[in-house]
């Protein structure tokens, strides 16, 4: 998927980009990733906008 953000290449979506998007979209609805925090430690956020 990392080669799509490349200006050079034409954009084309395959079904091997496909079930990479899709294993990025259900590890990131997970159980394990949107369960909340106790939060008694703190957050430290980390953000990165690649010429955002």
């Amino acid at each position: 998927m990392k080669d799509l953000t490349q200006k050079k290449d034409k954009f084309i979506w395959s079904e091997a980009f496909e079930k990479s998007f899709q294993e990025v979209k259900d590890r990131l609805t997970s159980a394990s990733v949107s369960t909340l925090s106790k939060g008694t430690n703190g957050f430290v956020v980390y953000c990165y906008t690649s010429r955002v």
